[in-house]
């Protein structure tokens, strides 16, 4: 397997299928558009994983500094196709962005992970991870929510 950061809109559009894995109804168009509005100025990338030219997982990622924690890098939509799952393809993937993290300074990595998910909770506490607080939302509008 390999690790290769996907560039460009055209580059992450292409994977789109292991984007929706964890969102089924995404389609080219929305995310188009939302690459559209993520990529310039926001500092947000990919990285994918690769069993020969078969992507088998993702993850996007931001980089950004709070003042709370100075730089930090946050794990954003970690996708394992459902076939690749517990054969280290998430292993992979957070030994690469914790990397990344090191490489620019970063004091602390972060990520959301829904309540319910409960494999991904064991999985990141595996990785090092912990919870620090609670991630409140007011939803504004419930059609924008996947």
């Amino acid at each position: 397997m390999t690790v290769r950061e996907l560039i460009g809109i055209d580059e992450m559009l292409s994977q789109i299928s292991v984007m929706q894995e964890l969102y089924p109804t995404l389609t080219e168009v929305q995310y188009h558009e939302m690459l559209t509005d993520m990529l310039p100025n926001n500092n947000y990338g990919q990285v994918a994983i690769f069993d020969n030219e078969n992507c088998v997982g993702i993850s996007g990622y931001w980089l950004g500094t709070k003042l709370w924690c100075g730089k930090y890098l946050e794990l954003d939509n970690v996708i394992v196709r459902k076939e690749y799952r517990s054969k280290g393809v998430g292993k992979i993937l957070s030994e690469y962005l914790e990397n990344k993290a090191l490489v620019n300074n970063c004091t602390i990595q972060v990520l959301d992970a829904y309540a319910a998910n409960y494999k991904a909770h064991r999985f990141y506490y595996n990785q090092g991870f912990s919870p620090k607080g609670f991630h409140f939302i007011k939803v504004m509008d419930e059609k924008g929510i996947r």
